[in-house]
């Protein structure tokens, strides 16, 4: 169902600023937003919008403070760190399906990503994505900040969303380095700033060497991803990694990845000189 003006939107808060900027674009389009602060987590912005603390722990206190404010349209937004065995299985302990509990815990992140989603579904919530709650986070078509790409550059992130569309059909990475026509280092579980670490050190170690700066960070979403949670990401921390990686650039899928605090990632790309830009996926 779409998100109608004076609708009340539930966010699942946990940490970084994010949450708010969803929260604040949600009010900006003529809707009221409630957050649930994941205690521990959360970050005190949450006292800015109308809120309550839970566990992370006791979903029966998230979904009783979401009623009791006749919310029924959630985002989950924010970082939480994964909880052992034990404390998923009191997550999970009401599911009605076991052996999808038992699918949950054994699996990875993403798996445990869509459990919390088709937790809320069966408890009669529909958990939205950023993409429809807050469009305007989403990094547009065209370059985005001062620092024009270049049209050396073209091949190379053709080059790397290629890279992508192959990786996702295995679920698998949402982000790549490419420059000099190779595929430099591939995103893995560990995240892209490590990623980007990883560069580094290839450069140290003379493992990767180019006559002039080339390097470019190209990030997409993966093949079927589930845009309700884990949309690719970048931020002011990106823009800083990627500084140290020596890249000329990011490129992003345009309406495809997520920007965080957007002023301050194109205002220290624009003074680091490197480009930020929407490209078509």
């Amino acid at each position: 169902m779409p998100v109608v003006p004076g609708e009340r939107i539930g966010i699942i808060a946990g940490s970084g600023d994010f949450p708010f900027e969803i929260a604040s674009s949600i009010k900006r389009a003529g809707n009221d937003v409630f957050i649930v602060g994941l205690r521990g987590f959360a970050e005190r912005g949450v006292r800015l919008f109308p809120h309550v603390y839970a566990d992370m722990l006791d979903p029966h206190c998230v979904l009783d403070a979401l009623r009791k404010r006749d919310i029924r349209k959630v985002v989950l937004a924010g970082g939480v760190a994964r909880p052992g065995p034990m404390a998923l299985f009191s997550i999970y302990t009401f599911f009605r399906n076991r052996e999808e509990l038992r699918r949950i815990v054994s699996g990875g992140d993403d798996r445990i990503l869509r459990g919390v989603v088709r937790l809320f579904n069966e408890e009669g919530f529909e958990v939205l994505g950023v993409d429809q709650v807050a469009p305007d986070l989403l990094a547009p078509l065209g370059s985005l900040g001062s620092v024009q790409m270049n049209d050396e550059s073209k091949p190379d992130i053709e080059l790397g969303l290629n890279c992508l569309a192959t990786m996702g059909q295995f679920d698998f990475g949402q982000a790549v380095v490419v420059g000099g026509g190779r595929v430099l280092a591939i995103e893995g579980p560990e995240g892209t700033d490590a990623m980007l670490r990883r560069v580094v050190e290839l450069q140290k170690n003379r493992r990767v060497s180019f006559e002039k700066p080339c390097a470019i960070l190209v990030k997409a979403s993966k093949l079927h991803q589930d845009r309700r949670v884990d949309l690719p990401a970048i931020g002011p921390k990106t823009v800083q990694s990627a500084v140290k990686a020596g890249l000329i650039g990011i490129a992003v899928a345009a309406h495809d990845v997520i920007l965080v605090e957007k002023a301050r990632l194109l205002r220290d790309a624009d003074r680091s000189g490197i480009f930020v830009a929407g490209v078509k996926a």
